[in-house]
């Protein structure tokens, strides 16, 4: 009677420690983590970033900002607030996304008009961009970001620049 009893409490510690998967495959942890990554695209969506600090940590860094890093929850909500101010009616539309306890890889197409001229694109002028947001994550808020763009489109901000018509184009050729 022990042997079965000692069998069934290891059966049943088992079957909760693997039970920690939600739907779709992910732990608890890469779930909460994705569920924080979509906290955060709808903050963007709304331009309301009353709740991002349920999403990022206080001492997140943002490796995407347009000057270098940007330091602190204060200074990305900041940030965050000047560029949507600069952008009308953005929607994303996510492609595809993976998850783990650690890091959350989004892929986003986004839409959206651009309220004000800058980097190479005049005040009405609609954008389409497609970016990978990669976050990492520790007690389910991002403490770091990262924002991975189409070199089209990164050519298209830094001022109507042409892409090259391909890898290394005339970079051989002697001036």
């Amino acid at each position: 009677m022990k042997k079965h009893l000692t069998i069934l409490a290891g059966a049943l510690i088992c079957f909760a420690a693997c039970n920690t998967k939600t739907e779709g495959g992910l732990s608890t942890t890469a779930q909460k983590n994705v569920d924080a990554m979509h906290g955060v695209t709808k903050c963007f969506e709304t331009k309301d970033f009353s709740k991002l600090g349920d999403f990022i940590a206080v001492d997140a860094v943002d490796h995407s900002g347009e000057n270098g890093d940007i330091r602190g929850l204060d200074s990305m909500r900041t940030a965050f607030e000047k560029w949507m101010g600069e952008i009308d009616n953005m929607k994303s539309n996510l492609i595809k996304e993976l998850a783990d306890d650690d890091y959350v890889m989004s892929w986003y197409h986004y839409t959206g008009a651009y309220k004000t001229a800058g980097m190479g694109h005049k005040a009405g002028d609609q954008f389409n961009i497609k970016t990978l947001e990669v976050a990492k994550f520790k007690d389910g808020k991002a403490t770091e970001h990262w924002a991975l763009m189409e070199p089209g489109d990164v050519m298209k901000m830094m001022g109507g620049m042409q892409q090259p018509a391909g890898p290394m184009a005339d970079s051989t050729k002697k001036m």
